[in-house]
């Protein structure tokens, strides 16, 4: 007998059918024993009478919580049932694998404890809904560039030099030399751009040795590049990820809005274009007024305070989410940023942020040789070990830019977890390596 997956029952009143799962629930009673199921599509009650068969009653008077079984019996509609108005009446019960009695997860684990039976935790509706949401929101983003014209590419993870900058690098044995894992793929993308691909992204893992314990960093994690030509400046880009930003978030809100509101408590917002958008002298006015004031110095950047203040600003203001954070101070941004005409301590970049996090970098990118050279040389950087790159700019480059978004602080943001411990498949930080 094919399998029936539990969402499907509804249409079955009256049919002999087997359903696959894990046992949630067991209430043995005195004349009826009662189960609910769970699939990865929903959960049932089944019920047995225990006049009706000794043999299976034992069965199911063995059983334990989280055992893998699979049930043969009679749907029957009963709107009595709170569980989908229908119960399944079982006929066979068949035990897969039987869960161990005492289960690791008691009923408020800690986050370690969480991680170290990952796979039992993602068992939850709620983790669940996690990777629904992400593969609904992955493919949205593709439908999107495909729509426009993009070609997707891998990139390589294994470097012979920074990507980057010198900082949170892992260093690995590359057979009889050094390699360094891709903290992105910066270069690579760009790469695209001088061979004439005009539009690329890439959904792919990269690395950071990150020694940072907050809620929102971790030392792998997936990141979603874009890199887009013949671009006039940053702005370019910015219109880009607004309009696949709200693709993206119309998509999910229309799946699975209601089920986010009920289980993470959380409404999906589907934005207004264009988003706010506010220069880094502008933001540092804005929270001098509000009282929070930022030591300018050569940091150049906003702490974790003020893009909060900073977001809750624009949100009362404008009611939006988002706001562009745009032409960064040079001495924090990357060397292959362009800079504006006649103001060389500017760049032509930009944060994204959204309800007071940073989930974006992006930037025009300096496509003259000399410029970059330049910019390289003053960022104190050796030029033979990214002389391939700085090539890629030898040979008729057009100008371009792109930005590069973390997928778990997406879903982090959008369904207001604390961490993005709680929205990656698998963490890894500076203390974990397993599972």
């Amino acid at each position: 007998m094919e399998r029936t997956l539990i969402k499907e029952l509804g249409s079955k009143d009256g049919e002999t059918i087997r359903i696959c799962g894990w046992v949630e629930v067991i209430r043995d009673q005195k004349r009826m024993q009662f189960l609910i199921v769970r699939d990865h599509t929903g959960s049932v009650q089944v019920i047995h009478d225990k006049s009706a068969n000794s043999e299976l009653t034992a069965i199911i008077g063995g059983l334990t919580s989280e055992s893998a079984v699979e049930i043969t019996g009679r749907v029957i509609l009963n709107p009595m049932v709170k569980l989908g108005g229908l119960e399944v009446e079982a006929k066979s019960v068949s035990v897969v694998n039987k869960a161990d009695s005492l289960l690791p997860l008691g009923d408020n684990p800690s986050s370690d404890t969480r991680l170290d039976w990952r796979f039992l935790d993602l068992r939850s509706p709620r983790n669940l809904l996690v990777f629904k949401i992400q593969t609904l929101a992955e493919h949205a983003m593709r439908s999107f560039w495909k729509s426009e014209g993009f070609i997707e590419i891998h990139s390589p993870k294994f470097m012979g030099s920074a990507s980057e900058s010198g900082a949170e690098l892992f260093e690995v044995k590359y057979f009889d030399r050094k390699a360094y894992l891709a903290q992105s793929p910066q270069f690579y993308k760009q790469m695209g751009m001088a061979a004439g691909f005009d539009r690329v992204f890439e959904i792919g893992p990269v690395f950071r040795a990150n020694p940072s314990f907050t809620s929102r960093h971790d030392t792998e994690f997936t990141s979603v590049d874009v890199e887009i030509s013949w671009i006039d400046s940053h702005e370019d880009v910015m219109q880009l990820e607004e309009r696949w930003l709200r693709h993206v978030l119309q998509a999910v809100k229309a799946e699975y809005g209601e089920k986010v509101k009920a289980m993470f408590g959380t409404e999906i917002m589907v934005p207004e274009l264009p988003f706010p958008r506010v220069t880094m002298a502008e933001a540092y006015e804005i929270l001098d007024q509000i009282g929070h004031h930022i030591e300018r110095g050569e940091k150049g950047d906003l702490d974790p305070e003020g893009e909060r203040l900073l977001c809750r600003h624009f949100h009362e203001k404008t009611g939006h989410e988002f706001v562009f954070v745009t032409e960064y101070p040079s001495v924090v941004r990357a060397f292959y940023h362009m800079r504006p005409e006649g103001k060389p301590h500017l760049t032509k970049s930009f944060d994204l942020l959204w309800k007071g996090l940073e989930v974006t970098t992006g930037a025009q990118r300096e496509h003259r040789y000399e410029i970059l050279v330049e910019q390289a040389k003053e960022k104190g950087l050796s030029l033979e070990p990214i002389q391939y790159y700085l090539d890629f700019f030898r040979y008729g480059c057009p100008p371009h830019g792109g930005y590069g978004f973390g997928l778990t602080r997406m879903l982090m943001v959008m369904l207001g977890a604390k961490s993005v411990r709680e929205v990656t498949y698998l963490y890894r930080g500076v203390n974990r390596l397993t599972p």
